[in-house]
């Protein structure tokens, strides 16, 4: 395969990835920011909706305020933000079109006929009930995009590849959702495990599609140290650290049979993970979440770079 039609497989996946996140980052920003007066928190949601999505230096370039208007305007429908879900789509769509022949006619419908319908819906201000329809349109044209390529692909070097960028977009997200809870939102010791915690760490879940999964799992009410050993080490989780990287080492394996060489991603991939399997949720408190997560979103970008330069340079 040509290097160029990789790179546009893996970024049209991780983009579309991205534009999920974002839907979601917002979708549990907004249930945060209706909390009743009682339950209100000390710190800005809309705030810590632009750290999670990592634009909050170019925001604030170009918003004095960090409010519900704002915030919805520039995660969702600027073209001056490239993480934008209208520039994720945008930019998608491109890579899509640019390997139209290496994509199903299902996975070409998906993002083609998304794009059509967002530029009807771009210069609209969206609250309350709207937006929330809207945010979950964009999760179900993402559910649509994987799985029609779950149900439709070939499992080579193309799917590999899809499945790459998805999996390096989702964990990072996953790390910056957690993170950004944990700091940015962490009420007063006074008031942990009061109202507003147990609605903060319930909106961090809702934000993955993990609330029932969490009862499952752990059959308690909320907390902090078993949600994040959902999130970072829990494999039966699609989007925990732990599972991405599993699947990290699958796809990357895969490349390397069919090409006949591993190189420097494939043994990154395989440290992640196996530092991941030796990790316990209390020695990661112990030793501070924070720099835990910051250690993982490191190493998922040197990973990153690893494939860029083996595979799509």
């Amino acid at each position: 395969m040509l290097s160029r039609t990789a790179d546009n497989l893996f970024w049209l996946s991780r983009y579309i990835e991205r534009a999920d996140s974002l839907a979601r980052i917002l979708d549990a920003t907004q249930r945060l920011a209706s909390l009743p007066v009682a339950y209100g928190g000390k710190t800005n949601e809309w705030e810590s909706a632009l750290q999670t999505a990592g634009v909050a230096t170019a925001f604030f370039a170009k918003y004095e305020e960090a409010n519900h208007e704002n915030v919805v305007s520039y995660l969702a429908f600027d073209r001056d933000n490239p993480s934008s879900i209208l520039s994720c789509f945008e930019t998608a769509r491109h890579n899509a079109r640019s390997v139209r022949t290496a994509l199903t006619m299902e996975m070409w419908d998906a993002i083609n006929g998304a794009w059509i319908e967002l530029r009807r819906t771009s210069d609209r201000k969206l609250a309350g009930e709207e937006l929330t329809r809207f945010l979950t349109w964009v999760k179900e044209i993402s559910l649509r995009f994987d799985g029609s390529a779950a149900r439709t692909m070939l499992r080579n070097d193309i799917y590999d590849f899809s499945q790459l960028g998805m999996l390096l977009e989702r964990a990072d997200n996953t790390a910056r959702i957690l993170d950004v809870k944990y700091h940015l939102l962490l009420p007063d010791k006074d008031e942990v495990g009061g109202g507003l915690d147990y609605y903060q760490w319930s909106a961090i879940l809702r934000a993955v599609s993990a609330v029932n999964s969490y009862h499952w799992v752990y059959r308690e009410s909320l907390k902090p140290w078993l949600v994040a050993d959902l999130l970072i080490l829990n494999d039966q989780m699609p989007r925990s650290l732990a599972s991405c990287y599993g699947e990290l080492v699958r796809h990357l394996d895969d490349l390397a049979r069919a090409y006949g060489r591993q190189g420097q991603a494939q043994r990154l991939a395989r440290a992640s993970r196996v530092r991941l399997d030796n990790a316990d949720i209390k020695e990661v408190f112990q030793g501070g979440l924070h720099e835990f997560i910051t250690g993982f979103i490191s190493d998922n970008n040197r990973l990153g770079s690893a494939i860029h330069e083996q595979y799509l340079a």
